[in-house]
This record gives structure tokens, C-alpha cells and sequence, in this order.
């Protein structure tokens, strides 16, 4: 009896550790990095983190941040994911040299907990047209006072420098992480991850389902990596990229109407046309851009089979250049930094066009040169007189075969001719 009350004594005990020891395992740390320009994938990215982060009960979600900006509606999902999360997060803007300009500024204000650290800046820009330039006043004010209220927005939510906050999106400010600490817009200065950890615990953050307290002693990383495919998302994904994909897919079109059945260059064509429509897909496209690159392609085409002395060619070469400088309209001011680079464009088009003159010359030089078989390639070849050509006719030796010739003068065997036309089989000839 007393062995068994004694066991249900040791069950009872180790239930009530078991909470005990569960609380003191080290708290779960969950860090991504989200480098270059802010897109679908980037997003994506972000908010599969911090589900993974819910379920596996972290303490937080440290997002290490280095963007020059992004697009609009993917900035917008992201603050969303950010505002509304049940797990803290915390945007860290690391390592050393990393900025957070543009969308980034809205990122990193949207975080419970805001850090950079030191040799960081973040800021962001002023609108800008598609090509580059100001925009036209009214257009201009609209989109800044979007930005504007967008950004205020946040900054009041995480009780942030809303001042300073509007002022970086109306007059382009930028900051360094000693600036940005003393002016309120961040909360702490880290060098790393540790200094990070240890200046954090402790403090209260509001969630979105009530205060919490950080616990991050002792901690244990948790490295969340993109998958293989969100990867590749984010390569094509980059303006640059999706657009040299759509013009490798052209070119791999053109030259499948140039040599109809050479099947690889149109097969690798069409999947990298796809590839680079997907990545300008979630791009903000300019349609009038779109619509001068597809009239290039029709140019282009059309060359081979109009006589237009260049002409058709010229104009597909300035189509696709106006198209290429027109094709992202980065109105926004959080896309200033998804716009396609001018270098590339002017690389690209240079190749493009450069390959397409060569193909156009071997073209043109194919259909001037002699056929070389069939009745049509005699017309030319010198032979010699196999049998007398008397009366008009006779036999001569073409290409060491016997033809039936035709001479509108008699001609001596021996001699040598040249055929000058070919009918039903009879070649006539004429004295060399």
C-alpha cells in the first residue's frame, strides 16, 4: 500500500514539474534577413516567418533588415502582418552599412521594437515619375500625402517621431542610427544579435493580443531560411532580371520566325518570356511601355519580310528603348528602388539590336546567294560540249552528268559552255 501511494506521490510531482521545466527551456528566437528590394516574395516571406514563429510558441521575431525599398502593396501587406501579429517582432537593421530607405522606413517603424546598428541610416525618398523625373505638382501631392498619412499612421500606432516620420517621406530625409535613436524614431542601437537580445529583455511591447513581457536570456536562434522557390521568386522577381528574361525571350521568338523549326531557341524563348512577364507581373507596369516593346517585336519581324531599307528596324530599336525606359512606373514614392537600372536597359537594347542586324545580314545574304542544288543551282555552271552541238542540239557534260543541251549556235565538242537555263530537263548553253 505504502509503495503505492508512494509511486502516485512521484506521478503527482512530476506533473507539476513538467510546466516548470517546459518555462525553463531557453526562449526561441526566430531571425530572417530581408535583403534587397521589397516584393511579393519578400512579403510572402515575412508573413510565413511569423506563422512559423506562432506555432513553434517563440518569444519574438527578429527580422534583420537591408532594403533600398519596394513596392507599394507589398510594403502595405507587410505592416499589416506586422501591426497585427501576436508574437513581438522586431526589425533590426543590420549588419553595419545596411540601410532602410524608402519602404523600409515603414517596415522598420512598424516593428514592437525598432533597432539598427551603428554604420546604418534609414530614410526615405521623395516621389518621382517612371522615368525618373518630378512629377506634375497635382500628381506629385497626391501620392506624398498617401505616403504621408500611411506613414503617421504607423508611427502613432507604435508611439514613434511622427514628425520626423512624415518629414522623411515629404522632404527625403535620412538619418543615421545615432540620429534616429536620439530623435526617437528607433528604440535601441545594437552591434549584433547578442548586444540585441540582452538590451531587450525585460521590456514590455503592446501585441496584438495584449502587453508582453520579452524574455531573451539564454536564448536559442532559430535561423527561419526561404524555401528554394521563394528564392528563385525573389531572383526573377528583381526588375533587372525579369527584364533581361523578356528580352532573351524575344529574341528567342525572333530567331524561331527567322528559322522556323529550330525549336530551341522558341522553346527557351517562351520560358523565359514567361519567366520575365511573371517577375514584371508584380512589378507596377507602365502599359504604354508594354505596348512599344511588343510593337518592337512586330517590327523586328516585320523586317524580314518588307522591303524597308532599315527602316523597320530603326523603329523597333527606338520602340524598344522607349518601351524599356517607360515599362515600370515607380510614381511611388516607396518604389524608387524597384525601377529597372538605365545601364541595363541601354546593354540590353545595344545586344538586342546588335544580334538582331547580324541575323538580319545572314538573312538578306542567304536569300542573294545562288542556289547550290536543283535545276535552279546549274543556271551558271561551265561545262564541256560531250557530243556536237549541231541543229541546235547536242549533249554536254555538266558536273559529270550527261545532259540534252539546247545552242542557238553550233558548237564543237571539247568546247566549254556555260548554262544559261534549264527547261524539261535540256539545258541551253552558250560558248565560253
Amino acid at each position: 500500500m505504502k509503495m503505492i501511494i508512494l509511486n502516485i506521490s512521484i506521478f503527482i510531482i512530476a506533473v507539476m514539474l513538467v510546466p516548470a521545466m517546459y518555462s525553463q527551456q531557453n526562449p526561441l528566437i526566430y531571425v530572417i534577413k530581408v535583403e534587397g528590394s521589397i516584393n511579393p516574395s519578400s512579403a510572402d516571406y515575412i508573413h510565413k516567418s511569423i506563422e512559423e514563429a506562432k506555432l513553434k510558441n517563440a518569444e519574438c521575431l527578429v527580422i534583420q533588415l537591408n532594403t533600398p525599398g519596394g513596392l507599394l502593396k507589398s510594403t502595405r501587406f507587410i505592416v499589416s502582418d506586422l501591426l497585427t501579429s501576436t508574437i513581438p517582432i522586431i526589425v533590426y537593421v543590420s549588419p553595419g552599412g545596411s540601410q532602410a530607405a524608402s519602404a523600409g522606413v515603414f517596415i522598420t517603424l512598424a516593428g514592437n521594437i525598432a533597432a539598427m546598428a551603428p554604420g546604418t541610416n534609414i530614410g526615405a525618398s521623395h516621389p518621382v515619375s517612371g522615368d525618373g523625373s518630378k512629377m506634375d505638382s497635382t500628381m506629385s501631392e497626391k501620392v506624398t500625402n498617401d505616403a504621408a498619412a500611411f506613414i503617421r499612421s504607423i508611427s502613432e500606432k507604435r508611439k514613434r517621431n511622427v514628425l520626423w516620420s512624415e518629414d522623411a517621406v515629404r522632404n527625403s530625409v535620412s538619418i543615421t542610427e545615432t540620429e534616429a535613436l536620439r530623435d526617437s524614431v528607433i528604440d535601441l542601437v545594437a552591434a549584433d544579435l547578442n548586444e540585441l537580445m540582452a538590451k531587450i529583455d525585460g521590456r514590455e511591447v503592446e501585441t496584438a493580443v495584449g502587453k508582453k513581457i520579452l524574455n531573451t536570456k539564454n536564448f536559442t536562434i532559430v535561423n527561419y531560411e526561404e524555401s528554394w522557390f521563394q528564392k528563385f521568386l525573389n531572383i526573377v522577381s528583381d526588375p533587372n532580371v525579369a527584364y533581361i528574361l523578356m528580352m532573351l525571350g524575344i529574341w528567342g521568338i525572333i530567331i524561331e520566325f527567322y528559322h522556323p523549326g529550330a525549336i530551341l531557341p522558341g522553346v527557351v524563348g517562351v520560358i523565359c518570356l514567361l519567366l520575365g512577364l511573371y517577375g514584371l507581373h508584380t512589378l507596377p507596369l507602365n502599359y504604354a511601355g508594354v505596348g512599344l516593346i511588343l510593337l518592337s517585336i512586330i517590327l523586328f519581324i516585320a523586317e524580314i519580310k518588307i522591303t524597308s531599307y532599315g527602316m523597320l528596324t530603326v523603329g523597333g530599336v527606338i520602340s524598344l528603348l522607349l518601351g524599356s525606359l517607360m515599362l515600370v512606373d515607380t510614381s511611388s514614392p516607396l518604389e524608387s528602388a524597384i525601377d529597372i537600372s538605365l545601364g541595363v536597359i541601354i546593354t540590353t537594347v545595344i545586344i538586342i539590336t546588335s544580334l538582331f542586324a547580324i541575323l538580319a545580314w545572314l538573312v538578306v545574304r542567304a536569300h542573294k546567294r545562288k542556289a547550290m542544288t536543283g535545276e535552279s543551282g546549274m543556271i551558271g555552271e561551265i561545262g564541256e560540249v560531250f557530243m556536237d552541238i549541231i541543229n541546235g542540239k547536242g549533249t554536254v557534260k555538266i558536273m559529270g552528268e550527261l545532259w540534252k543541251a539546247e545552242s542557238d549556235q553550233p558548237i564543237e565538242k571539247g568546247s566549254k559552255v556555260k548554262v544559261v537555263n534549264i527547261h524539261d530537263l535540256t539545258i541551253k548553253v552558250q560558248k565560253v
